[in-house]
């Protein structure tokens, strides 16, 4: 029976993956912060746990150091804050995110690399707000800018041992976190588009994992314009939306 161990499993994406993996007849080691959450959104035979906060190093790795080994290593915990005055910038929350988006990855990361089998696969969920500067991302794209960069180094590194390594950048997923959000969310999916996702490109192999197409296909394309025009397009769609 193949395993799947996954962070940030007492919600939103990391949820419905777990959910969706043991109806596919997996193994899940469903991981979060309370205990009676976890246990409360998924029980079975087939379900384990491991409580920790990603932010505590040791905490991580002592409750993933009895974990046996997985076939899969999904990093989905994370948070997301926003910069509403760049002008007074606020670095304790700076700080909060890029703790937890990526410190808090690179805990787990060090935790879980000696539990993954031998031709398995580690999978780090990123956001898609990486392909161009979004106003009052400084926080969060900044931390999930340093998730994608570890990835694909990791990819280099782990290559020689025979672990595959998966960068997984979403859009908007209708999540309790992205549901706070004060703003419109083009091309917003459910969390059930995202796990089928984030599910058929993992077990395609697949190094890099978007969607939706159309939003991250935008996205691309602004990506690519010159600096200039896009300070100009940001400035006056930050006047729309004041």
């Amino acid at each position: 029976m193949k395993r799947v161990l996954i962070t940030g499993a007492n919600s939103g994406i990391g949820l419905q993956l777990a959910q969706d993996y043991l109806s596919e007849g997996w193994q899940v080691v469903a991981c979060g912060r309370n205990h009676d959450k976890l246990a409360e959104a998924l029980s079975g035979e087939r379900v384990e746990y491991g409580v920790f906060d990603i932010n505590d190093r040791d905490a991580v790795r002592d409750a993933l150091s009895a974990v046996a080994p997985v076939d899969l290593a999904i990093l989905n915990a994370g948070t997301c804050e926003y910069v509403d005055d760049a002008h007074a910038f606020d670095a304790a929350l700076f700080e909060r995110v890029v703790q937890a988006n990526l410190i808090g990855t690179g805990n787990c990361v060090a935790a879980v690399l000696p539990r993954i089998k031998t031709g398995g696969r580690l999978a780090l969920v990123s956001s898609s707000v990486t392909f161009v500067p979004l106003t009052r991302a400084e926080a969060y794209g900044a931390s999930k800018a340093g998730v994608d960069y570890l990835a694909r180094t990791l990819a280099v590194d782990l290559n020689a041992a025979n672990v595959a390594v998966s960068l997984i950048r979403p859009g908007f997923v209708d999540t309790p976190l992205t549901q706070k959000n004060d703003f419109p969310m083009p091309g917003r999916v459910s969390v059930q588009q995202a796990s089928q996702a984030i599910r058929r490109g993992l077990s395609r192999g697949k190094r890099e994992i978007t969607f939706p197409f159309g939003f991250i296909a935008t996205l691309r394309g602004l990506s690519w314009l010159p600096q200039g025009l896009w300070l100009s397009l940001a400035r006056r769609m930050k006047k729309e939306q004041a």
